[in-house]
């Protein structure tokens, strides 16, 4: 029986304010070959400078990957002459990259799986070709951008193992902040490195990579469709041949780029320009004190607070959306409640306006405000779906007004709600001897039946307790 072994190179953009070796902005979208200097250009005798905040970047992925972080800063010249690299040369790390010897773990359908990292260093990205039909133009504005490529040991099996370990990255640079993570925009690239072999020998087959992937699903596409065709190649007993392929999105099939043979000989060396650089160990554990809470610990301290495993996974799916949620419940509210509220309501919200949550208009105060307000019994729930509606079509409206709007018909009086908890239970008789017999939802239906003779103005914990009491006398 045959089997995948899969490495992963994930290159993954930063977010940093300037470049990696140039004080140029980095800003995705603007228009072309505006942030560049001289130093992007090429220009002789340019010299580049560490973006200190890259570093400190690339320290936190390594500690979130439970790497060992080289001390000492070093960085190397890749040395090759292509249209988007107008030095004629990377700056990058080869003989020694600030993390080694790391780990991931994650679970899939067949289990957990420990997945280790060989290394993790710092480069600079190229520039950005454009093909036009007669021509290539370049744009410049994302030379120098600051990376960092995560380098797998081959040690994955299936084409789910392999996009879980990518999402699982694209999750710790998404919440450490380090960068959007977003493929569909360049800023997290994937090259595949795959042979075959029998389950259980350990001898390797013979690899083929296929570069520069942008998307999980094309990950996914790309190591079904070589698994399958390596296979037939032993079936049928034509050579696979060592060689980069490259993704055709519209056939799903890979097409031979080049073999072993045409690889480039990049003779690294040292970067003469940039000596040395001790990291201060109070400067490592500073970078890693201050990092971002990771996906993996909040899902931790959501489950420890109460909610289902399946809503604190929908919490933790989105940066922007976790945040948020943590933003409300700092006001001191349920966490249950405010998670109910943010994956319904606010969650419908965003639907129907087709926006995200970086864009929803209230604030995590104002939905706190809310959920204290049904906390405290001051409205019901669906008073409060009332007010946010309200407040979502008019952001100037005050919430506490609107409840005491709500409050002046509320049924305060325990003898006029007794009165009418009573008339309830008179007329379902059939529901307190199901309530009586262990029929849980005999009591939900009783509470509905008193909110709709009340139009629902009543407080329901007040009202649960009443009803309780009243069950247990007959």
């Amino acid at each position: 029986m045959l089997e995948p072994v899969i490495g992963l190179e994930i290159h993954i953009e930063m977010k940093t304010k300037s470049k990696m070796f140039s004080s140029a902005p980095v800003n995705y979208g603007d228009e072309t070959n505006t942030n560049v200097t001289v130093y992007d250009l090429g220009f002789p005798g340019v010299l580049p400078t560490v973006n200190k905040g890259a570093v400190i970047n690339a320290i936190r992925v390594c500690h979130a990957l439970h790497m060992e972080i080289d001390p000492v800063l070093r960085f190397d010249r890749k040395n090759y002459f292509y249209s988007d690299l107008p030095k004629g040369y990377q700056i990058t790390q080869y003989y020694k990259p600030i993390g080694r010897n790391g780990y991931l773990t994650f679970n899939t359908s067949t289990g957990e799986h420990k997945i280790e990292i060989e290394r993790l260093h710092i480069e600079e990205d190229t520039a950005k070709q454009l093909h036009s039909y007669d021509c290539t133009l370049i744009d410049y504005n994302r030379c120098g951008t600051p990376l960092i490529e995560i380098v797998s040991k081959p040690q994955i099996h299936s084409s789910e193992e392999a996009m879980k370990y990518i999402d699982e990255i694209r999750s710790i640079v998404s919440f450490l902040d380090v960068s959007d993570g977003k493929m569909e925009e360049g800023s997290l690239r994937c090259d595949v490195n795959i042979s075959i072999h029998e389950v259980g020998s350990e001898k390797l087959g013979t690899k083929v990579e296929i570069k520069n992937l942008n998307s999980i699903m094309n990950v996914q596409k790309v190591l079904d469709y070589e698994f399958e065709r390596q296979s037939k190649c032993l079936e049928t007993g034509e050579p696979i041949i060592q060689e980069t392929r490259r993704f055709d999105e519209t056939s799903r099939t890979t097409q031979a780029m080049r073999n072993k043979t045409d690889a480039v000989d990049y003779k690294y060396y040292p970067e003469a320009n940039i000596i040395p650089i001790s990291l201060d160990q109070a400067f490592i554990d500073d970078a890693i004190k201050t990092s971002n809470e990771l996906a993996s610990s909040k899902l931790k301290r959501y489950l420890q607070c109460g909610l289902s495993e399946y809503d604190a996974n929908i919490l933790i799916s989105d940066k922007d959306l976790s945040n948020y949620f943590d933003n409300i419940v700092k006001n001191g509210v349920s966490y249950k409640l405010s998670a109910n509220w943010l994956i319904g309501d606010v969650s419908a919200a965003l639907n129907k306006f087709d926006i995200p949550i970086s864009q929803f208009p209230l604030t995590p105060a104002q939905i706190a405000e809310i959920i204290s307000l049904i906390e405290k019994g001051e409205i019901n729930n669906k008073q409060g779906r009332e007010i946010f509606a309200k407040i979502l079509e008019n952001n100037t409206l005050s919430i506490s007004e609107l409840a005491s709007e709500f409050n002046k018909g509320m049924i305060s009086s325990s003898d006029d709600l007794l009165k009418i908890i009573e008339e309830v239970l008179d007329e379902n008789e059939q529901s307190i001897i199901d309530y009586k017999a262990g029929r849980d939802k005999a009591l939900g239906y009783l509470m509905g039946q008193v909110m709709k003779k009340t139009g629902g103005k009543v407080n329901p914990k007040d009202t649960n307790s009443l009803l309780l009491e009243e069950l247990k006398r007959r």
